[in-house]
């Protein structure tokens, strides 16, 4: 482990999806505390446009894939502390669930230096025994990362939400192409959770505050039903649209019809549209802290961060999707002209 004589500016920090949602937070709140900081992306020249969260030179894009076992080594070399981020919703071409979620965090708990500290995100619903082929395959990547690190800290997330978030965003998109939004899952319950505060989690995990060997769940103050945060975006956006909840069967037939016009259309269809069988199972699941985490000290609060409310971030960026934006001069005069 590092020791404590060693300051955050002498220390590196891989992460592995640096450069996507989440990512881009946590190399934020990395480079805010000093770390040097090394992004491991299949792209690093889409990750450029992170170096100007720290001080010249602080924050290095590298080559790395987790499809190919050298690029990972090379990536974690002499690092101090490595977090993976990478994951996806769903399969696309050569990017599959098994390669990247199951067998991935093994591989990069293998291809650490034994030192470093090692921080994963994982989800909430991650289940050996769901239905779902990505639950499946983050609760197969939970597990090989334990055998191979058993001090490895693992962070589980509800649903997630900040700028450029794939939720709060995607139904705002719709509700301004469609008139209905067909909902499955309308009935299940999340916690979403703001970016930011589950970035602030890893980074205390890297700052070694955080015990390891344990799962974190990471929920907001409020648990609602995906119903309710549609209709939620719709209040915000100023958009009167019909939600019309489907049957579980309906919404697995929907997400089927879906992915089978998204392969007809290699990828073309409007991401907004973009939906799988796999991810309708999910929504038949809850997605919130388990009382086993709040009860024994595995949540956000338990850490000390107090999660922040959707009402304090998301209008902020949902208020473009009004059909005046932001633009609104009744709106920002406060005239009734």
């Amino acid at each position: 482990m590092i020791g404590a004589i060693r300051t955050p500016a002498q220390q590196l920090v891989t992460v592995f999806g640096g450069s996507g949602f989440l990512g881009r937070q946590v190399v934020q709140a990395l480079a805010k505390r000093g770390y040097r900081i090394r992004v491991a992306s299949r792209r690093p020249d889409l990750a450029n446009f992170l170096q100007p969260l720290g001080t010249v030179g602080q924050i290095q894009p590298i080559q790395a894939n987790l499809r190919d076992p050298a690029s990972v080594a090379h990536a974690v070399a002499r690092a101090d502390h490595v977090v993976n981020l990478v994951g996806i919703l769903q399969e696309t071409g050569r990017q599959k669930f098994d390669s990247l979620q199951a067998q991935g965090p093994r591989l990069i708990a293998q291809s650490a230096p034994p030192r470093a500290n090692i921080v994963h995100v994982s989800a909430i619903g991650a289940d050996a025994n769901s239905e779902s082929a990505y639950a499946r395959s983050k609760a197969a990547g939970e597990a090989g990362l334990l055998e191979a690190r058993p001090d490895a800290i693992i962070v589980r997330p509800s649903l997630m939400f900040g700028p450029g978030d794939n939720f709060f965003n995607r139904f705002a998109s719709l509700a301004r192409m469609l008139p209905v939004l067909p909902l499955a899952g309308a009935d299940t319950r999340f916690q979403p959770v703001y970016a930011g505060d589950v970035a602030e989690l890893i980074a205390r995990a890297v700052d070694g505050t955080v015990p390891g060997g344990q799962i974190y769940e990471c929920g907001g103050p409020e648990i609602r039903t995906l119903e309710a945060l549609v209709q939620y975006v719709l209040d915000v956006t100023e958009r009167k649209r019909l939600i019309l909840p489907l049957p579980n069967a309906v919404g697995r037939a929907q997400g089927s019809l879906m992915g089978f016009l998204d392969t007809l259309s290699l990828g073309l269809l409007p991401r907004e549209f973009a939906m799988t069988r796999d991810q309708a199972i999910l929504l038949e699941k809850d997605n919130v802290v388990s009382e086993s985490a709040i009860r024994e000290g595995r949540t956000l609060e338990a850490q000390g961060i107090s999660p922040t409310n959707i009402e304090a971030i998301a209008p902020a960026y949902l208020i473009r999707f009004r059909k005046t934006g932001q633009f609104d001069l009744k709106r920002s005069t406060g005239s009734n002209a």
